[in-house]
């Protein structure tokens, strides 16, 4: 764990789940799993805070627990899981894109609530949906179910593991926590619920209207509920799956980029193929044969057989190696080498952001540091075509930052530079992992920045509020031009100012 991300970690706790979760989450993560006195203890929190801030964190899938050998139960932080909150946009587009609206909400409110029923999903997203439709028109429950099985069919959200079913004869006591289990053949296995009904809207004025407290009508409600029908059944969102969405995109747009269109609507196919059999963190897909690769083509996607082994052919045979052929059955058997992907995308990346910052001849000494594994400065200078003193140059500015490492192989014990080779290498993870560092350090910045320019025109922001408030409650009770423009005008110009270059720079 490093400065940067435990950092960018403390922020994104505190923003989304406030200061006493926060300091618990982080010192989770810089002292590794603690038992819930020692938490207590070291953070100077109240015992019953702590157990309310790991209610919520485990919640969410950010803390997991164990039971020591001793019995004590010890409490783990999940800091990836923590740094993954930074995408939950990202992950509510997709499921909006792929699944339409409802998608997007089912999505959306399990990232909210961490684990949920599917019922009281479904009434929730139904109410939701329902709320933004025109009057007279209503979600139907039935709807949102469909789209919340499509989700869990392609593997997009999964049930959470359940305390397994125990028989009553067994005398001993309780363990000090229960152990979680769910086989893999339940994952994604949705209850039959038969649930009628239609989304509801809010009324806060019929609400108010009832004479009876509030407390008192949460009192009615719960005492005639009956029995969910799913209960002890939860669901959360399948973040790996996201992933393997995202890197499936970034193969495809890959090979779009380096062959054509037709090459790049095959590797979506045998991606689409292979998405729910096979593991996000497998080496390779499972084995494809041509065969069904053709019958599983888009329909009017007008190629035949022969085009369609001519393509997987050239994909097999190309230098990349993202396809590779495995077998001659059913037509040839074919698999995407999801590894040599990976590391392929990961060099276009190092390689373009060398180029960014420091510019195209930069580029050409990494790409040829990259291709030749390892190579001395005098030869780096002829092969490259640059002088040597420019050369030297870029090769020292580049290694001062990490893109590129020096390597030391002596001819002799005693390490004499007149007797030792001095070879210039690339260490593709090492350069990967430095990147990846710079961007949660930049992400923790431009976090740091946004409150502190929030904080430095609290009054400007208060005071424009107050002033869009008035205008929208004058503009319903149907108040004069001129009367709104004089509500306009208790924001100054350079207030206006002002503002607008806090929203671009918050935006930013």
């Amino acid at each position: 764990m490093t400065q940067a991300e435990i950092k960018l970690c403390s922020l994104l706790l505190q923003e989304h789940f406030g200061e006493i979760v926060e300091k618990i989450g982080v010192h989770l993560i810089r002292t590794g799993s603690q038992p819930l006195r020692v938490i207590a203890h070291d953070t100077r929190t109240p015992l019953d805070q702590v157990k309310k801030a790991l209610c919520v964190l485990i919640q969410h899938n950010l803390v997991i627990y164990q039971v020591h050998k001793r019995g004590m139960v010890e409490y783990e932080a999940q800091c990836s899981r923590v740094l993954r909150m930074l995408r939950y946009p990202r992950y509510i587009y997709t499921a909006k894109t792929l699944y339409s609206d409802t998608g997007e909400l089912i999505v959306e409110e399990l990232l909210l609530n961490g684990k949920m029923t599917m019922s009281a999903l479904v009434k929730k997203v139904a109410d939701r949906l329902t709320e933004t439709m025109e009057d007279g028109k209503t979600m139907d429950y039935g709807e949102v179910s469909s789209t919340f099985v499509r989700l869990a069919d392609t593997h997009f959200v999964q049930r959470c593991p359940l305390v397994p079913a125990t028989e009553n004869s067994d005398p001993g006591p309780p363990p000090p926590a229960p152990t979680l289990v769910i086989s893999e053949k339940d994952m994604y296995l949705v209850p039959k619920l038969n649930l009628i009904g239609k989304g509801k809207r809010r009324r806060s004025s019929e609400d108010d209207a009832i004479g009876e407290p509030k407390a008192k009508r949460l009192k009615h409600t719960t005492d005639n509920k009956e029995p969910i029908p799913d209960d002890g059944i939860y669901w959360q969102a399948n973040l790996d799956r996201f992933h393997q969405h995202f890197r499936d995109q970034a193969i495809v747009s890959a090979v779009a980029n380096r062959m054509d269109q037709t090459s790049s609507e095959i590797m979506r196919t045998m991606l689409r193929m292979s998405e729910v059999t096979t593991p996000s963190g497998a080496p390779f897909t499972q084995p494809l044969s041509s065969n069904e690769i053709f019958r599983s083509l888009p329909v009017g996607y007008n190629i035949s057989k022969q085009v369609l082994d001519q393509y997987l052919t050239l994909l097999a045979d190309d230098p990349l190696e993202f396809v590779a052929k495995s077998g001659d059955s059913g037509g040839g058997m074919y698999v995407i080498n999801l590894h040599k992907v990976l590391g392929s995308l990961a060099t276009a990346t190092l390689e373009s952001v060398v180029q960014e910052r420091f510019g195209s001849r930069c580029a050409r000494i990494f790409r040829l540091v990259l291709q030749k594994k390892h190579l001395e400065q005098k030869q780096v200078e002829d092969f490259a075509m640059i002088p040597a003193k420019e050369a030297k140059d870029m090769l020292y500015k580049m290694l001062s930052e990490n893109f590129i490492l020096l390597q030391e192989i002596p001819k002799t014990p005693d390490h004499a530079p007149s007797r030792t080779f001095y070879l210039y290498t690339v260490n593709i993870l090492s350069a990967a992992r430095m990147l990846l560092h710079r961007c949660y350090k930049s992400i923790a910045n431009l976090i740091e920045r946004r409150q502190f320019e929030t904080k430095e025109n609290k009054r400007l922001l208060e005071k424009s509020q107050r002033v869009e408030a008035i205008i929208a409650s004058m503009q319903a009770t149907g108040a004069e031009e001129a009367q709104l423009q004089e509500i306009e005008e208790m924001i100054t110009a350079p207030e206006r100012q002002q503002l607008e270059t806090l929203k671009r720079n918050v935006n930013k």
